[in-house]
């Protein structure tokens, strides 16, 4: 049988000096499966995110991806699995004002042999993704990323996150500065393209009005029994 793509098991996470934020007995992401993660501010999706991408530790329990239990790796193993396997949207989208659009999607790829392999040659990877995504490879992809509109920065972000077909992808409400048209729109060629590659898409929002919109919903209040502080 094929692991999950995300299988949490008696799940734990505590700051210094408090108590837990999250205590989730389970959670299972399946491979190619779309899912929304729904939680309003405070409810913890961000220290989770930042577990599932291995720059947080958990207290206790498993966090395995693709079979890989990450407590096991050292930092550096969990920063190199990341890059080889998971594909991040930020909230912010994070790109990097001083360089093209087209530089910023390739930029996931110089981090990772094993993504830059998967794509073959990144730079029509980084085009293909971006029109793909509904923009303009000519005109939008030699402009710095400071001169981007939110709506072009997005998918210029989301495409960063797919180039090279990662396994796993996790969206950090990129969605949160659109209006609901240019949000359909978006979360249309999103899946498209996870669809492709095959890829599992953990999508985190505070907006219940998307879960008709992914095969499956969770509300993270009711699967955390941590104390779900701000986080």
């Amino acid at each position: 049988m094929t692991d999950p793509a995300i299988d949490l098991a008696g799940l734990t996470f505590a700051w210094p000096a408090q108590p837990p934020l999250l205590d989730i007995p389970s959670l299972r992401v399946a491979r190619g499966e779309r899912v929304l993660l729904q939680g309003p501010s405070g409810s913890g999706k961000s220290t989770l995110l930042g577990l599932l991408g291995g720059v947080l530790a958990p207290r206790s329990g498993r966090i395995a991806l693709l079979g890989t239990d990450l407590a096991g790796l050292s930092m550096a193993a969990r920063d190199r699995f990341r890059a080889d396997h998971i594909g991040i949207v930020f909230q912010q989208f994070n790109l990097l004002p001083f360089l093209s659009a087209l530089e910023n999607v390739t930029l996931a790829c110089r981090f990772s042999a094993r993504r830059t392999q998967r794509a073959g040659n990144a730079a029509a990877e980084a085009r293909r993704l971006i029109a793909a995504l509904g923009l303009d490879p000519d005109a939008l992809g030699t402009r710095s990323a400071r001169e981007l509109s939110v709506g072009q920065q997005q998918r210029v972000a989301a495409a960063r996150a797919l180039i090279g077909a990662p396994e796993i992808v996790i969206a950090d409400e990129p969605t949160s500065a659109l209006d609901a048209d240019a949000r359909d729109a978006f979360l249309a060629l999103l899946f498209a393209e996870c669809a492709r590659a095959g890829t599992s898409l953990l999508f985190v929002s505070h907006d219940a009005a998307l879960a008709p919109l992914f095969e499956r919903s969770v509300r993270l209040a009711d699967i955390n029994h941590g104390t779900a502080l701000p986080a």
